[in-house]
């Protein structure tokens, strides 16, 4: 087993390196009679494309989608749904130099480990250009919540360990950080102009939320709806913690804090994050994760080659000050395959629709 693949009903499976022809994928489940174009995948692909913004890599791809299969005439026709995207701007001669020894902090020493073999052009499988596969997939996920009423969104609320105020929904589409808060953004730039003068890199932290979610999503025990987030949240590189509702802060309150008391107009607050027992209550579905920082830096690390030799590394090329927010489109698409998932297989479950037929019927 590969890990390629995603998803229960709604399932996306994936292929592609970092340094090859193109990255792509295959979108089965999504119900047939839905309006969808390579454009609207393209929207959320520009989100997460290299080249933008003051922390992204200057590598230039044009990450533009080509849909194979699954749509015709515009809409959706319940087939698989297979989509391609090329590789423009790889240079792999950059990696020429450190193929034999390990980053700290990347795949090279455990993908040796398993494998016994490994693309060490801008690590392959393991780069963090996989995602735009997720991306494209996760946009057609997004299609059809929208069709159930379903809303997604997801911001950076604290980048570089200074934190944003929420002022306006409308904010994270205007700047490069998707912040939700334009009064941050000076303070953001200079911690990245420092970084990169310093040879270095920053982490931050997204948040996700669902609105209109409807109670009853997720399956006990095994399958809890907040189990399946957290999963497909830490299946991103770079992300090292992911918090539901109150997350972490639930330690630090009584149970007479936490709780969220219920009246007849409905809860009071929502430190459950909108899931109580692993089902969706509901409110809205909160997530927030943690994004480490991008380990290859310039500076000087200790590191041992392949043969096992003390060295040292310091790692040039065109690389990333911050994940941030390129990753933002990557996490949104991944929230979005959970919901997309988890509400076909309630639906399923209840015997309201078959996954196979068209919402149209």
């Amino acid at each position: 087993m590969s890990g390629d693949s995603f998803g229960r009903i709604f399932r996306v499976t994936t292929f592609g390196e970092s340094h090859g022809p193109g990255l792509g994928g295959v979108v089965e489940g999504c119900p047939a009679g839905i309006a969808l174009n390579e454009e609207i995948i393209q929207e959320e692909l520009d989100r997460r494309k290299p080249g933008k913004g003051p922390a992204s890599t200057k590598r230039k791809e044009s990450d533009r989608i080509r849909i194979l299969s699954g749509v015709f005439e515009g809409r959706t026709t319940g087939t698989a749904i297979g989509f391609f995207i090329a590789n423009e701007d790889h240079r792999s001669r950059d990696y020429s130099g450190i193929k034999n020894i390990y980053r700290p902090g990347h795949g090279d020493f455990t993908y040796d480990a398993k494998y016994g073999v490994r693309d060490y052009r801008g690590g392959g499988r393991s780069s963090g250009r996989e995602t735009v596969s997720r991306v494209a997939a996760g946009a057609v996920a997004g299609v059809f919540l929208k069709e159930v009423g379903i809303d997604v969104l997801a911001c950076t609320v604290e980048f570089g360990g200074i934190k944003a105020g929420y002022q306006s929904r409308e904010e994270i589409f205007k700047n490069s950080f998707a912040s939700p808060d334009p009064e941050v953004l000076p303070r953001w730039e200079k911690l990245i102009q420092k970084a990169k003068s310093n040879g270095d890199s920053l982490g931050g932290i997204v948040e996700l939320a669902a609105y209109n979610v409807p109670a009853g999503l997720g399956e006990p025990v095994f399958d809890k709806l907040d189990a399946r987030i957290a999963y497909a949240l830490m299946g991103v590189g770079a992300v090292k913690g992911v918090e539901i509702g109150s997350g972490f802060q639930a330690a630090r309150l009584k149970g007479s804090e936490n709780n969220d008391w219920i009246t007849r107009k409905g809860f009071v607050s929502n430190n459950s994050g909108g899931i109580l027992a692993g089902i969706s209550s509901g409110q809205t579905v909160m997530a927030r994760v943690a994004v480490k920082p991008i380990p290859s830096i310039a500076r000087t690390q200790k590191t041992i080659t392949t043969q096992g030799s003390e060295t040292e590394i310091s790692i040039g090329g065109r690389h990333d000050i911050s994940a941030i927010p390129r990753i933002v489109p990557v996490l949104k698409a991944m929230f979005s395959l959970v919901l997309a998932d988890m509400y076909l297989l309630h639906r399923s479950r209840k015997g309201i629709i078959d996954p196979e037929e068209s919402l149209n019927d």
